[in-house]
C-alpha cells in the first residue's frame, strides 16, 4: 500500500490552557488519508470539525501526537509553511480574496502560493484570455468580470473565485471549511456540483465540512462522523454508498 499523503497520530488539542476553561477538543485522534480520497465531515456544533482543519491548516498546535505529510512529519510545521501543499476556502466569501483586486489580480496572486514574490512586470493582459476559460468553469459569469474589483462580486461568484484561487495549483490538500454555507440554495448547489467536477478532473485530495447531510451522502468517497473530539464513523465505498439519511442522522442523536 503506498504512503498516504496525510497522516494524524493520536492527535490532541486543548483550548483555554491553564485555566478554569481549559478544554480538550481532539481527543487521541488517529485518521489516514489517501490520495485522491474526497472526505465529508459531518457533526454536531463543538464536535470538533473547525479545530481538526485548524489542526490541519497549521494555525493551531497540537498538544499531542504527530502529522504527516508523504511520510514527512509535518506536526511543527508553521502555517505559511504547510501553504506549500494545502490549501482552504473558508465559509465567508470575503475571507478568500483580495477585494481592491480585481478578479485577474486575484488569480496571479493566487499562481505565487506558496512562493516568495518579487516585484517585477505582471503582463496581466496577456493572461485574460487564459484566465477567461479558467473562470468560465464556474458557469456564473465570472468570466465576465476579470477587470471588476472583488468586493464588487456577488457572494456566489466571490466563493468560486476562492475555490479557483485555492485549487489553481492543484494542492495536495483541499480543506473546504462549509464553503457553500453562506450562499442561497442555488447558487450552493451550483458550487458543489462545480466543487465535485473539479475535485474528480484534477484527482485532488479534500475534506469538506458541511452541515449538508444530502451533500454528505451524495459527495465523496468518504464520509466522517465527529463527536466531542472523535471519530465516531468512517465510512467507505460500499457503506457509504448505502447509507441512508436516517441511519445518518441518528449519529447526531
Amino acid at each position: 500500500m503506498t504512503e498516504a499523503i496525510l497522516k494524524l497520530e493520536e492527535v490532541s488539542t486543548l483550548v483555554n490552557r491553564g485555566t478554569a476553561q481549559e478544554t480538550q477538543i481532539l481527543k487521541n485522534l488517529d485518521l489516514t488519508i489517501q490520495a485522491g480520497d474526497f472526505i465529508t465531515v459531518v457533526g454536531t456544533n463543538g464536535a470538533g470539525k473547525s479545530t481538526l482543519f485548524n489542526v490541519l491548516a497549521g494555525n493551531l498546535r497540537v498538544d499531542a501526537g504527530h502529522l504527516k505529510h508523504n511520510g514527512q512529519d509535518i506536526t511543527r510545521m508553521s502555517e505559511e509553511q504547510r501553504t506549500h501543499f494545502l490549501s482552504r476556502v473558508f465559509q465567508d466569501p470575503k475571507l478568500g480574496t483580495a477585494p481592491r483586486m480585481t478578479v485577474a489580480e486575484n488569480l496571479l496572486l493566487a499562481e505565487k502560493r506558496g512562493q516568495h514574490r518579487f516585484l517585477k512586470p505582471r503582463h496581466l493582459k496577456s493572461r485574460l484570455a487564459e484566465f477567461a476559460q479558467l473562470t468560465a468553469v464556474m458557469h456564473n459569469g465570472l468570466e465576465e468580470r476579470l477587470l471588476t474589483p472583488t468586493e464588487e462580486l456577488s457572494g456566489g461568484q466571490r466563493q468560486a473565485l476562492s475555490f479557483l484561487m485555492a485549487t489553481l495549483k492543484r494542492p495536495d490538500i483541499l480543506l473546504l471549511d462549509e464553503h457553500t454555507a453562506a450562499l442561497d440554495p442555488k447558487t450552493s448547489a451550483q458550487l458543489m456540483q462545480t466543487t465535485n467536477e473539479r475535485i474528480q478532473k484534477e484527482h485532488l485530495t479534500a475534506l469538506m465540512i458541511t452541515h449538508q447531510i444530502d451533500d454528505a451522502l451524495q459527495y465523496g468517497n468518504r464520509l466522517l462522523v465527529l463527536k466531542d473530539g472523535q471519530i465516531i464513523a468512517d465510512l467507505q465505498g460500499e457503506a457509504k454508498q448505502k447509507l441512508r439519511r436516517e441511519e445518518l442522522v441518528q449519529y447526531f442523536a
